[in-house]
């Protein structure tokens, strides 16, 4: 599970069932936030560090995990090694209470999950495509007065769900509900699954497209 490092998710790996993939865009905005404040210079050097990353990545995008894998091995990893080094000497010098030495500390608590990009080529180097996926729901959560109870959260998820598996199949999420809001007082329970976006959509295109 790729995420940040909210204490809430610990337990999800304590047993070894759910392995966790650190996300190096909240370990970046940490030194982001410090360089816009202070232009500290280890922050700078810490961004540039870290861009080369991202570099590497924006080569890669798109390829196979086999050779996303292989060329993180033989390009990202020695940039990682170096650059937890390099914290690791910087840290020492630091009074322990600065924000510097915390932004470094995060990263370095979490280092193991951080290689966990290089070690998996489905892996991500950040979990940035989901929170863009979770940012209606961010937004939402303070307009959306049906979902104050348990049973509101879940039929929310529901929605979210189909509204985002429509999105993954090429389908308009708007143009869908209108679908099947057209559809389902009509329609037999028995066979709901012919509403799913996959399924809707394929059955009648011609229609749907009109």
């Amino acid at each position: 599970m790729q995420a940040d490092g909210y204490a809430g998710f610990n337990k999800l790996y304590e047993k070894g069932r759910i392995v966790e993939a650190a996300c190096w865009a909240h370990v970046r905005r940490k030194f982001h936030d410090l360089y816009q404040a202070h232009r500290s210079p280890i922050a700078k050097e810490a961004l540039d560090r870290i861009g080369q990353l991202y570099g590497v990545e924006q080569e890669i995008r798109g390829r196979s995990p086999a050779q996303r894998k292989d060329v993180r091995q033989t390009r990202s990893r020695p940039l990682l090694e170096s650059m937890h080094a390099w914290w690791k000497a910087t840290l020492a010098k630091l009074s322990q209470k600065s924000d510097v030495a915390m932004a470094i500390r995060y990263a370095l608590d979490r280092w193991s999950a951080l290689l966990r990009f290089c070690e998996d080529g489905r892996v991500e180097i950040d979990n940035n495509a989901a929170e863009r996926a979770l940012r209606a729901v961010a937004l939402g959560r303070k307009n959306y007065l049906f979902a104050g109870s348990d049973s509101g959260g879940e039929r929310a998820a529901a929605i979210y769900s189909l509204l985002g598996s429509a999105k993954l199949n090429g389908i308009d999420p708007e143009a869908y509900l209108s679908s099947v809001l057209r559809r389902i007082a009509d329609h037999p329970i028995n066979r709901i699954a012919e509403l799913l976006p996959w399924n809707l959509f394929r059955a009648t295109p011609a229609a749907e497209a009109a």
